[in-house]
């Protein structure tokens, strides 16, 4: 076997240099993902500051900026294999552009439900 063991720190950190490229290219090259990325920046410091439930606003933080980069991928993929326009790939980009822009509405619906009521308090003269 070669590469050493799954386990193994070193190759950990390797495949998560190879990730945070990635990301680092996505945030470079896809102004939609900056968009997002200081979204979920914006709705994770109200959560702190209004002391909202994180988790269900992380995990939909997390599931937008994913499936960006997905869709990101999978874009650079048609590219790729099929550089001139053809029916199928522009399926296949719909189809990646419609999952970011569900999951990106879904995120706003569990903000809404989450960070309302406390922020409403607020703006009332309330304090979180």
């Amino acid at each position: 076997m070669t590469g050493g063991s799954a386990l193994s720190l070193r190759r950990f950190l390797r495949s998560a240099g190879f990730a945070w490229a990635g990301v680092r290219h996505a945030y470079r090259s896809q102004p939609n993902f900056r968009i997002e990325c200081w979204a979920a920046a914006l709705a994770l410091g109200l959560t702190a500051v209004l002391g909202a439930p994180l988790a269900p606003i992380l995990l939909t933080c997390a599931l937008v900026l994913s499936l960006e980069l997905l869709n990101t991928a999978l874009e650079a993929v048609v590219d790729l294999v099929s550089p001139e326009l053809h029916p199928l790939a522009k399926v296949a980009k719909d189809a990646a552009a419609a999952a970011v822009l569900l999951a990106s509405l879904g995120a706003l619906g569990v903000g809404a439900a989450v960070l309302g009521p406390p922020l409403l308090g607020v703006l009332r003269g309330g304090l979180p």
